[in-house]
């Protein structure tokens, strides 16, 4: 079968008829997976042959990918689930994959194998990747993956790779939404909305030591903990007079305005906003808000979207500097994570894709099936 919006991608599978377990509720029959060429050794993978629900993820045998001159085969200690992978999964996030198609996208795990065009990773060397699983990429939920070298980062010494997968993708994508695109720098006001959140608490840490003044939302619960991440003031997000409360924090306007709970209610957001105000959108990927454009334009403010799927190589790069660095440092870490062994990775998509996680990072570690190997 093609990709779908493209041809064959990065480590496109043979198939075959080997029986498997299927994500499917009780119920379901099960389903054969693509044969393992005897010559290949097998790897057991979560992979779906066509987009839709969770249950079209299985749990099987896949052939080792195979890595080209500039890539590296990597040992998956530790992977994810995020909302963009349910997103991909399903089709609601266009992208070319083929198929058979491993799901996910964030990864850490140790070299086995490095190409020739690789020469900055060995044999053995901790990594990391946060761009698997999308764009004619095969994923991340395999016991064996291969990565492009621009896309491999080493991991800092001594960091557990359940915790360092935890946080890839919302230091990066917090990095981004300030950084790339966002403009904050020294002395902008900025607020983020969701602040007690996994992206929300980088974005806050992020944006006040880059001199920012921050003002955040939260539960009243969380107010603490966000002020110690470097918020100058945290409102709670269900007082009544929340907004009245925003205007009096913020009196000269907001200069960069983030929301990471997707409800985006861009009428608050520009009525906020100073002279040259932005809002960057990245959550909320079925929102459909109305446009205060008269405002919007009066006041010369921009909104602007980014996923971090889009991101260039480049701008991935730059912020796996940050990523390493709230690693390295420990101050900004995943406040709750539960483990699952690789085999659920149906359940743990259903969770995602249902809102049962709230707050919490599944993160799949393929050595707690039988006969795999842990760290």
């Amino acid at each position: 079968m093609p990709a779908a919006g493209g041809g064959p991608g990065r480590g496109a599978l043979p198939r075959a008829s080997v029986p498997v377990t299927s994500g499917a509720r009780p119920g379901r029959s099960r389903r054969a997976a693509p044969a393992v060429p005897p010559t290949v050794e097998p790897m057991r993978a979560a992979f779906v042959e066509r987009l839709g629900p969770p249950e079209e993820i299985v749990y099987g045998e896949l052939p080792t990918p195979r890595p080209g001159p500039t890539d590296v085969l990597v040992e998956v200690i530790a992977t994810t689930v995020n909302p963009v992978d349910a997103f991909v999964r399903s089709g609601l996030f266009a992208t070319p994959v083929p198929f058979p198609f491993v799901v996910g996208r964030d990864l850490v795990g140790r070299v086995l194998q490095a190409g020739p065009g690789a020469a900055d990773f060995s044999p053995g060397d901790m990594v990391w990747c946060n761009s698997l699983g999308h764009d004619g990429r095969q994923g991340a939920a395999a016991e064996r993956a291969v990565v492009a070298a621009d896309r491999l980062y080493h991991l800092p010494p001594g960091v557990d790779p359940a915790t360092a997968v935890a946080l890839l993708h919302p230091a990066a994508t917090a990095h981004l939404a300030l950084f790339a695109h966002g403009r904050a720098a020294l002395g902008r006001t900025v607020l983020v909305e969701g602040a007690a959140g996994n992206v929300g608490t980088v974005l806050v840490a992020l944006a006040a030591e880059a001199g920012a003044r921050v003002v955040a939302t939260a539960a009243a619960r969380d107010a603490e903990y966000v002020r110690a991440l470097g918020a100058a003031e945290v409102l709670d997000y269900r007082a009544e007079d929340v907004g009245e409360r925003l205007r009096a924090a913020c009196p000269d306007g907001v200069d960069l305005h983030l929301d990471t709970s997707g409800r985006n209610d861009l009428g608050t957001s520009v009525d906020l906003l100073a002279r040259g105000g932005r809002v960057v959108l990245f959550a909320g990927a079925r929102a459909r808000p109305e446009l205060p454009a008269g405002p919007l334009y009066m006041k010369g403010c921009t909104i602007t979207g980014f996923v971090i799927s889009h991101a260039t190589a480049a701008q991935l790069a730059e912020a796996a500097g940050t990523v390493n660095r709230l690693l390295a440092d420990g101050r900004v870490r995943t406040r709750s994570v539960e483990t699952l062994p690789l085999s659920a990775t149906a359940e743990a998509h259903r969770m995602v894709e249902g809102g049962a996680t709230r707050g919490r990072r599944l993160v799949l570690l393929p050595g707690l099936d039988a006969g795999g190997v842990v760290g």
